[in-house]
């Protein structure tokens, strides 16, 4: 999860973790060079005040140095949250598998409670900030929410909360 505790420190799962070092990683080897490579070859155009090249170029290397400190922040703040860890499964909360009973078609799903950089709905893996996610934290066994779509509300009961391998 990406969520921010009092002191400032950002709880994130291994695998989260480990995707933004990733991600990291390819930023400063890769994608500043292919940046660095464009200015350069929009710089080789000449007169600057009308290369659309350039201007481009430059705001793209503004994007990736913004994402590379947005990262860099993120990875000194974080607390890796093991998923042994994972030992109170009283309360949904991140890092853990729920099951939910949607009330009124009587389906049953599980969804993994993730920080977005592991977020990837077609695996089941929810970010702690999607709507669904932010109604049933801190939910026990048994409690039902009720969540706003664009449809209308739909109610959830937590049937169940398990270790995310289980």
């Amino acid at each position: 999860m990406e969520k921010k505790k009092e002191d400032g420190r950002i709880k994130l799962t291994l695998e989260g973790y480990r995707k933004l070092e990733e991600e990291l990683r390819y930023l400063k080897t890769v994608r500043r060079k292919e940046v660095a490579d464009k200015i350069n070859h929009a710089l080789s155009f000449g007169d600057l005040s009308e290369n659309a090249e350039y201007e481009e170029a430059k705001n793209e290397q503004a994007f990736v140095e913004g994402r590379i400190l947005a990262i860099e922040d993120k990875l000194r703040k974080a607390e890796i949250v093991e998923e042994d860890e994972v030992e109170d499964l009283e309360k949904v909360r991140l890092g853990v598998k729920v099951v939910l009973e949607n009330l009124v078609q009587g389906k049953e799903v599980e969804y993994i409670i993730v920080d977005s950089v592991e977020a990837d709905p077609s695996s089941r893996k929810i970010s702690f900030e999607s709507p669904l996610a932010q109604a049933i934290l801190g939910k026990r066994r048994g409690d039902e929410v009720e969540i706003k779509v664009p449809a209308g509300i739909v109610k959830y009961r937590v049937v169940d909360i398990r270790n995310r391998e289980e």
